[in-house]
């Protein structure tokens, strides 16, 4: 397996393209001249991403809920009708849901693993049949440094984060020993500006004071821009890596779980 990718002329499907990270993650691959298929339930952001992106590279849109598997499976065919190849798919799309696991209901607790871990697992299951057409490919799931640490109150986002980096890892393993030529990255950004804490859904159980002092707490810790965001994983794909630490606190959070497994949320310093 080649240790690098180039992507002029490639094809890449992004899922969560309306904005944030996955928009970024769609302009730096097409800057590197690399056509983009953008999906999202957002059509009126997918025009906006593709505006940015103009005429360079050929751009289709989709809108494309990753938690209906029907959807889902015919997607491939759209792709291939659009661009006649896939090389690499970003499954970035997620959303995030705040309250203690006391506070979440089954539907709600359901609601998020539905989008942020089975939607992986589904657009995963339905793209690798065309990766592994590719001379060299790279499928690239979406974590989050709360898919190396949990902190209380996401015990959702947590579980499905925890579970992507798991899948990834796992089957990353898998096609290694296949002699694939797939190669699979997870992603773990920090803390990046998006809309994802103030668009976050709040379990019924949750209070509005008590969101809103969870949206200001974790607002403060966005600190990248989904532009610098997007450099440092399409680098990661570019460099075929294994794993992509997305900022400084990601960085400083896996060490410090590394050293401190049970403990780090004291070492922190939000913990007991």
């Amino acid at each position: 397996m080649s240790a690098r990718m180039e992507l002029v002329g490639k094809v890449a499907v992004v899922t969560g393209a309306a904005g944030g990270i996955g928009r970024a993650i769609a302009r730096s691959l097409a800057v590197r001249g690399c056509h983009v298929a953008l999906a999202d339930v957002n059509e009126d952001g997918l025009a906006e991403t593709a505006a940015l992106i103009g005429n360079s590279v050929r751009v289709s849109r989709h809108r494309l809920d990753v938690a209906d598997r029907d959807a889902v499976a015919a997607f491939p065919a759209m792709v291939l009708a659009a661009h006649g190849q896939v090389d690499v798919v970003v499954n970035n799309a997620g959303v995030a849901l705040s309250g203690s696991f006391a506070q979440l209901t089954e539907a709600e607790f359901d609601w998020l693993l539905d989008i942020n871990l089975h939607g992986v697992v589904r657009m995963s299951r339905a793209f690798l049949p065309l990766l592994q057409q590719r001379e060299q490919a790279q499928l690239v799931n979406l974590s989050s440094l709360f898919g190396i640490i949990a902190p209380p109150g996401q015990s959702a986002y947590a579980a499905a984060k925890f579970a992507v980096r798991g899948f990834s890892e796992a089957l990353r393993h898998e096609l290694i020993a296949a002699h694939s030529t797939v190669g699979v990255t997870v992603v773990h950004p920090g803390g990046v500006k998006t809309g994802i804490a103030t668009n976050a859904r709040a379990g019924a159980a949750v209070g509005i004071e008590e969101r809103k002092r969870q949206q200001a707490h974790f607002s403060k810790a966005l600190k990248l821009s989904p532009e610098q965001a997007g450099e440092i994983i399409v680098t990661g794909i570019e460099q075929r890596r294994a794993r992509v630490l997305v900022g400084r606190d990601a960085k400083i959070v896996a060490m410090i779980e590394r050293i401190m497994p049970v403990a780090y949320w004291r070492l922190l310093g939000r913990g007991p």
